[in-house]
């Protein structure tokens, strides 16, 4: 029996090549596009899987009134938390820089190694990372101590073994204690670690935001009596003690600051539901995953009505093979049975085929997600069984009743003729299409137009002849006393060498970082009223260089010894967060000293255009010795053979930089960055568009083609009484003019409060107007019409005689 199946469908997909390719291509694209989303999920929701504390392990956030959260938290905190009885070990970390790199010098050879975390020595308590060589108690126990990746110890020592080799780091000796493995996506995944952090914990008890804070609790059920501990400390004794140090009462003090909010957050719960950047591997896009696994479900529904819709158009060419098995003793298990094997093997095919799919275009789809992904998961091969199944019930089930009920007598009779019994549903399945395909078109198009919006939106400043170039001194010149005056000297030889390059306009340097990384606070005093703002150090010239418009006072001045002594510019959001209706010669209290306000900048973006711009206030870099903390230098290029420039640049940087390679950034590829995921967003939107049209044009097809082959007869005697072609193209194109019209009032409602939440992330958006939605109708309509009209006009033009002869 199952031979004679096989023979049948082979039959059937030799004698209907196209019907056969489109089923077995239409369920390879849905299936192939929630393969993708598959794997994207998996790996999202293996974060920390691995880890057996991830439960236990909480990380400590703070938030100031309706400020966003952040990540670094205070040493004050350590002796309420050694006297908490249910933490078990906390582990501080360094704040400034969760991951950092260096060269790793092994016998004269260099590797640079990014991902070195410096933390205390229980990490491996709160990250059991599998150490496959040394030991886990000794491997960062002091500060010439450190540990190693295996990919590490690869590049480093070939095959030969790492523990107890000397390495030079940072410009240190460090004995290798411990080789580790990462078993699967961690929140912390260093390349290396090492344990500096003595100098740290005990230099900075005062400062309140220094380092991060991890807690390994032993009741998790607990929690949240530590948190509301960790709370009052900061609302009260922190608070007390800032009242003190400023001269003001505790209750003054606390409504200047804001109330502090203590979050305790799970690790299993970081990557894809924390509410900041707190983890060193940072977050996941949530909404975005979410985003495509919704798509993906919906394409691949969409592609099992397709199916339904092309096996129930094909239904009526094997109407007399039904009726014959009938009449040769065929029940209707068994043609339910013939057709869902049918669909099995259709289904075996559209998946073989979306794997092979999917495998091809995996390495696109990892660069699209900076991701490596591969398909080898056990995981994944149940979930596909799972895709398997329900794809065969679904879409095979529906067809093989429908067919399985036609009439004997009828069908051998010629009569391919039904009752109206089903025909509801299929039209309504064709309507859903449609409502899918006009839900496409239309959020495609705002998405694109939001995007686009981003693109043109004038950011206040002109970064796209401005390069930013990574700039790093050896670790000796951050030593002494003088060293920011050192490193600031330095600074400025390099600068006079860049000026000396063809082809170079302007340099200057700066704080400053349009990646939309930097989100810091600071207080900042005027007229004893506290306003949180950012304080951003630059050097002469960065204004003129990005195209900063001073709209009132004056800019830096280099002659006058004042503006690197006690000037400050704010930018037009401080000027209103403050109230200042004319701020120049006005006083602002930052970092304990009086700078007297020279002029207003014109707004300009640093942040994602998810949030507004902040606060700014500007002061001279070589205030309060910041030009310790150069590590880029800007250049303006002339926009003549700018390559060329760049070149040169290059190669003054071999020898102003010798241990490190030159790395460079266009600054406004570098803010595009900061939407990149909203880009990756619009991408993907796009691509599903084209996929979804397309498979809803062939449920059309199929639908379209049945529903004129059913009416041949008719058409036959309307020709026969001389009906017009234009006549009949109306007449047969008419109902699916109205199920357009049907479906594109059905996805009304769930694009405009779908794509209104999506626009809601952003501080600057476009409005959505009554132009996205006809825009959309028009394009769903006339690709409608092209499919009914050709399909119509095709039939207008077949044989009469064929349909009449038995008249």
């Amino acid at each position: 029996m199952i031979l004679n199946y096989i023979n049948i469908f082979i039959y059937r997909l030799k004698h209907n090549k196209l019907f056969s390719f489109l089923n077995i291509l239409g369920l390879s694209i849905g299936i192939s596009g929630l393969i993708f989303a598959l794997l994207y999920w998996n790996d999202e929701q293996n974060y920390n899987a691995w880890n057996p504390e991830k439960e236990k392990v909480y990380q400590v956030l703070v938030q100031l009134s309706d400020m966003p959260a952040w990540s670094d938290c205070a040493l004050f905190l350590k002796p309420a938390l050694d006297e908490d009885p249910n933490i078990e070990s906390t582990l501080y970390a360094d704040s400034d820089y969760w991951y950092q790199k260096d060269k790793i010098i092994y016998k004269g050879k260099k590797e640079f190694v990014d991902k070195i975390i410096n933390v205390e020595q229980n990490l491996f308590s709160f990250f059991p990372f599998k150490i496959i060589q040394g030991d886990a108690i000794s491997a960062i126990k002091d500060d010439s101590s450190i540990a190693i990746s295996d990919l590490t110890a690869k590049r480093v020592f070939g095959n030969e073994n790492p523990i107890g080799q000397q390495i030079k780091c940072f410009d240190q000796l460090f004995s290798v204690r411990a080789v580790y493995h990462i078993p699967g996506n961690s929140s912390i995944a260093p390349n290396a670690i090492i344990n500096k952090m003595k100098k740290l914990t005990t230099s900075g008890k005062t400062y309140p935001f220094i380092l991060k804070l991890l807690l390994k609790v032993k009741d998790p059920s607990k929690v949240d009596l530590t948190r509301q501990k960790l709370e009052r400390i900061y609302n009260h004794n922190f608070i007390a003690q800032l009242a003190k140090e400023a001269g003001f009462t505790p209750e003054v003090m606390a409504k200047k600051v804001g109330h502090f909010t203590v979050i305790l957050e799970p690790l299993s719960k970081a990557r894809l539901h924390s509410i900041t950047d707190g983890y060193p591997e940072t977050r996941g896009n949530y909404q975005f995953l979410m985003i495509m696994m919704g798509l993906s479900l919906l394409i691949l529904i969409l592609s099992i009505v397709n199916y339904i819709n092309l096996a129930t158009a094909n239904a009526v060419k094997r109407a007399k093979e039904v009726g014959v098995r009938k009449i040769s003793g065929a029940s209707k298990g068994d043609i339910i049975s013939q057709f869902l094997f049918e669909t099995v093997l259709t289904t075996s095919f559209s998946i073989l085929l979306a794997l092979v799919i999917v495998e091809l275009t995996l390495p696109y789809y990892n660069n699209f997600l900076n991701k490596n992904i591969v398909l080898l998961a056990s995981q994944f091969y149940i979930q596909l069984i799972l895709i398997f199944i329900i794809t065969i019930l679904t879409a095979g089930l529906f067809p093989a009743i429908y067919i399985s009920n036609f009439e004997t007598f009828k069908v051998l009779k010629g009569n391919f003729e039904r009752s109206k019994n089903g025909i509801w549903l299929r039209n309504g399945m064709l309507i859903f299409q449609f409502a899918i395909a006009a839900f496409f078109i239309i959020g495609s198009n705002i998405v694109y137009q939001q995007i686009k919006y981003l693109q043109n939106k004038d950011l206040g400043f002109k970064g796209d002849k401005v390069i930013s170039v990574s700039l790093n001194f050896p670790s000796v010149d951050y030593q002494g006393e003088n060293a920011a005056q050192n490193i600031y000297n330095k600074y400025n030889i390099i600068k006079q060498q860049l000026n000396k390059i063809k082809g170079v306009e302007q340099i200057s340097t700066g704080l400053i970082a349009f990646d939309g990384s930097d989100n810091s606070i600071n207080a900042v005093l005027y007229n004893d009223e506290l306003f949180k703002q950012r304080i951003i150090p630059l050097d002469f010239g960065m204004f003129e260089m990005l195209n900063i418009k001073i709209i009132k006072g004056r800019n830096f001045d280099r002659k006058r010894a004042s503006d690197t002594i006690n000037s400050v510019i704010i930018n037009e959001s401080a000027s209103k967060l403050m109230n200042l209706k004319d701020p120049l010669g006005k006083e602002l209290l930052i970092r304990e000293q009086k700078l007297k306000i020279i002029g207003i900048v014109q707004d300009f973006n640093l942040l994602s255009p998810e949030s507004k711009v902040p606060p700014i206030a500007f002061y001279n870099i070589k205030m309060f010795g910041m030009t310790h903390n150069i590590n880029k230098v800007y250049a303006k290029l002339k926009r003549d053979d700018m390559e060329n420039t760049i070149a040169n640049i290059e190669k003054l940087w071999s020898k102003v930089d010798t241990e490190y390679p030159f790395q460079y950034d266009f600054v406004d590829k570098e803010y595009a960055r900061t939407y990149e995921a909203y880009t990756k967003q619009k991408n993907l939107f796009s691509l599903l568009n084209i996929v979804v049209v397309l498979i809803a044009l062939f449920g059309l097809f199929a639908l379209a083609s049945y529903s004129i082959q059913r009416r041949m007869k008719e058409i036959a005697i309307r020709k026969t009484l001389g009906a017009e072609t234009n006549t009949l193209l109306k007449e047969l194109s008419k109902q699916y003019i109205l199920y357009c019209v049907i479906g594109f009032l059905i996805a009304i409602f769930p694009v405009y409060y779908l794509l209104n939440r999506w626009l809601e992330n952003f501080a600057y958006r476009i409005e959505m107007s009554l132009i996205h939605f006809i825009l959309g109708f028009v394009v769903l309509l006339i690709l409608t019409l092209i499919i009914v009209l050709s399909r119509a006009y095709i039939a207008t033009k077949t044989d009469i005689l064929k349909y009449l002869k038995y008249e």
